[in-house]
């Protein structure tokens, strides 16, 4: 699958000189995706395949000096060019008509296109392809198996997937091509005590291949005993406190509380309030925010959909908000570069701008020292879900622990689950130490608005923040 793609290159190209005989741009995205999982639960064993989201196919991109149209379909072959530039012709012709008499209702210029050839793989271990159904699921089977040797679990769940994809670019000057592969293992650990249940769910992910099992087991025993301290939560008393933030909340702040705003296409639609505020203090001075490449995690690609390179997008220096990530089109109507951040959910679907590797850097302070600083707060762990809004900057997200903190030291007691409330801009303002180590996850994906799924990771060091919790 993935060498018959390489194999089409030539005809790729002789595809986007066609183009270009009617086009003032033109460009070509070819996929080949391949993606499995598999699961354990007390429900039984299962193989899961047939993912809506990648696909194998093609999308063309036109620039005819006013606007863009583009044409996806899922075969190809030298013989079908003249029938290809046929389509995106009248494809071209209907949205320039539908529009009144341009391709898109908003002039567009046509992109810069640099030369650049490019061409990079990411490296695995253990290839989760080289294995049997039989093999992977017999592996999260026996740590399920580990799981449940605690007393008291009620169930013990194990899933791993992994998705592996070629993408070939091809514009006039371009010829750009990666082959990366993902994985992510996640376990659930529910614990059970006089008609109570409760649950507790980490995943661990990165680039490569199911080599990422080893690190969840580790952490299986660990599981069992936070799901099991679960039952003795109380309620949290709703108030602003010292908080704590361990890597996986400061990733959901980074994600949540500031990454969606600083999508430039929301720029483009004046539904971001970060717009108006480029050059301005959004955060505390410890406070420094990327996006992109300069690290890898599952979302690392080398380069967009829109064939724009990858790179490490600082988007708040030091407090002071720099710059968004975008994609090329919304960089155009906005005068600026693309960052490398077109991303679609499939071949068929439109380019948003959107996160890849997201996350606040280090700082100097120890999680010991945090803690010690706290007269009254929370260490918060373990984020299950989170929405903001970007014209507003409101943020909304729950945690499923708070660990009391008392007089710089933590008392044992536990609180779930917590909803995390607040202006953005007040979060990142009361930031009053960054920890020395820096930890991103992709466990999960990211939708735009409701749709358009991709995957993403998020993370940076603890934070300690003044936080409004219920």
């Amino acid at each position: 699958m993935f060498s018959s793609i390489a194999r089409q290159r030539p005809a790729l190209k002789k595809l986007v000189a066609g183009l270009r005989e009617r086009f003032a741009y033109a460009s070509v995205l070819a996929v080949a995706d391949d993606n499995r999982g598999w699961s354990v639960s007390q429900s039984g064993r299962s193989v899961i395949t047939g993912s809506s989201m990648g696909g194998c196919g093609y999308v063309v991109r036109v620039f005819d000096g006013t606007g863009c149209a583009e044409y996806s379909f899922n075969e190809f072959s030298a013989k079908k060019i003249p029938e290809i530039i046929r389509k995106v012709e009248e494809t071209a012709a209907a949205q320039a008509k539908n529009c009144g008499g341009t391709v898109s209702p908003l002039p567009t210029p046509v992109p810069v296109d640099e030369p650049a050839v490019l061409r990079r793989k990411t490296r695995f271990r253990t290839d989760p392809r080289s294995l049997s159904d039989r093999e992977i699921l017999d592996r999260i089977t026996a740590i399920r198996e580990k799981g449940l040797k605690t007393e008291g679990l009620l169930d013990f769940m194990c899933r791993v997937s992994y998705r592996a994809y070629r993408k070939i670019f091809i514009s006039e000057n371009r010829d750009l091509d990666q082959t990366v592969m993902w994985t992510v293992a996640s376990m659930v650990a529910m614990a059970s005590r006089d008609g109570e249940i409760k649950d507790y769910y980490r995943s661990f992910s990165g680039l490569g291949g199911i080599e990422v099992l080893d690190r969840a087991e580790a952490a299986v025993g660990d599981m069992a005993s936070v799901a099991l301290e679960l039952l003795d939560s109380r309620p949290m008393v709703p108030g602003e406190y010292d908080c704590i933030c361990d890597p996986d909340v400061t990733g959901m702040i980074v994600h949540e509380a500031f990454g969606h705003g600083v999508e430039m296409d929301m720029f483009v639609k004046d539904r971001a309030l970060a717009a108006y505020c480029v050059g301005d203090r959004v955060a505390s001075d410890l406070v420094s925010m990327h996006d992109g490449s300069a690290v890898d995690e599952v979302a690392t690609a080398y380069f967009d959909d829109e064939g724009s390179l990858t790179s490490d997008t600082l988007i708040i220096d030091k407090g002071i908000l720099k710059s968004g990530m975008c994609d090329s089109l919304s960089a155009a109507r906005l005068g600026t570069s693309p960052t490398g951040n077109g991303r679609r959910e499939s071949y068929e679907r439109k380019a948003y701008t959107r996160m890849t590797n997201t996350y606040f850097e280090k700082g100097r302070s120890t999680l010991a020292g945090m803690i010690k600083s706290v007269k009254y707060g929370f260490l918060l762990e373990n984020p299950t879900s989170g929405m903001e809004d970007p014209k507003n900057w409101g943020i909304q997200c729950m945690v499923n622990i708070a660990r009391e903190i008392k007089d710089g030291k933590l008392t044992g007691r536990i609180f779930s689950p917590i909803v995390l409330t607040g202006y953005v801009p007040d979060l990142l303002r009361s930031v009053s130490a960054m920890g020395r180590d820096v930890r991103l996850g992709g466990g999960g994906y990211c939708g735009k608005g409701y749709k358009e799924w991709v995957k993403v990771s998020d993370g940076g060091p603890c934070m300690k923040a003044r936080i409004r919790l219920g």
